[in-house]
């Protein structure tokens, strides 16, 4: 794909710009995450507890579907802007986890631009609306509008 400038990105808000490929959530992912955050919840770490929940086994804490935008936004078909130094996460607007994402399943993010605007001379703030699909299921796992900011 061929890098825009910010100005033929800003013609986009509005618009679905990306797809990312599938990302596989298994129990060794969910586990690392439990140990870096501390939240070591049987619903995310035991399986044979989790197997006497509604959820029938263990599955994927939020902040961890919602921690793949990363990586999801990196592997997608979103457009690339030209030049960029450096990104950073700026805050999230309404972020509600709609459905678990249970071990061994696939996640795919869905990004949406709703609003691109130019802060200082270089500095650009992006609001997306971030969806996390799981495959095979019709509802998704979280939406989130994230916003970030990036350098040119």
């Amino acid at each position: 794909m061929t890098a825009i400038t910010p100005a033929e990105l800003a013609t986009k808000v509005g618009e679905k710009i990306g797809v990312s490929e599938w990302i596989l959530v298994d129990q060794d992912m969910i586990n690392k995450f439990a140990d870096a955050t501390g939240d070591h919840q049987f619903i995310h770490i035991n399986e044979e507890m989790a197997k006497q929940t509604p959820f029938g086994g263990t599955i994927a804490h939020g902040f961890l579907t919602l921690s793949l935008f990363p990586v999801m936004s990196a592997k997608s078909d979103c457009p690339k802007v030209a030049g960029v130094k450096m990104g950073v996460n700026y805050g999230g607007n309404k972020t509600r986890f709609l459905a678990p994402v249970r071990s061994g399943k696939r996640v795919r993010g869905h990004f949406k631009l709703l609003e691109l605007a130019e802060k200082r001379p270089g500095q650009w703030q992006q609001t997306l609306e971030f969806t996390v699909e799981i495959e095979g299921e019709d509802k998704p796992a979280l939406q989130a509008e994230w916003i970030s900011q990036f350098f040119v």
